[in-house]
């Protein structure tokens, strides 16, 4: 694997979970709507992610031709969104008899968006994102005391 690829597995990690915090924040932003242009309850988002098995780019093809031997043991080219999936649980029913949305029982159906869950991903993904920066920043300095080599 070289720099360019660690660099570019870094990268996809961290526009994955940029997107996972958007989709988080979009969960927490609904958290109260009853109303959706289908007139039922918003639903969480879930993101899901993907191995990213091939990759476009120049330097992979260039690689994998250049390689020598048939060790493949590290074939890896990063992480994507698959897809943005809704989460289909029910949500909860809150006796509130004067809410516009109330049922003829006087009930009002909930998001399912749960506070706590939606705060424990955003630290996961905080973290995550953390991670690859801190992936990134490694090979940056692999890349320079390589340099430092040939002086």
């Amino acid at each position: 694997m070289s720099f360019f690829e660690a660099t570019n597995i870094a990268a996809t990690g961290l526009t994955a979970q940029r997107l996972r915090m958007d989709v988080i924040s979009q969960n927490i932003a609904n958290i109260n709507t009853t109303r959706t242009e289908d007139g039922s309850p918003y639903k969480r988002k879930i993101t899901v992610f993907q191995e990213i098995k091939e990759n476009a780019v120049f330097s992979a093809y260039l690689d994998s031709a250049l390689r020598k031997t048939s060790d493949k043991s590290f074939d890896g080219k990063g992480v994507r969104v698959s897809e943005i999936a809704s989460d289909e649980t029910p949500g909860t029913r809150v006796y509130e008899p004067g809410h516009p949305d109330a049922d003829e029982d006087g009930y009002v159906t909930m998001p399912n968006v749960n506070i706590v869950a939606e705060m424990v991903n955003m630290i996961a993904a905080s973290r995550s994102y953390e991670a690859n920066i801190t992936a990134m920043t490694n090979t940056k300095a692999m890349i320079a005391k390589t340099l430092e080599i040939g002086k």
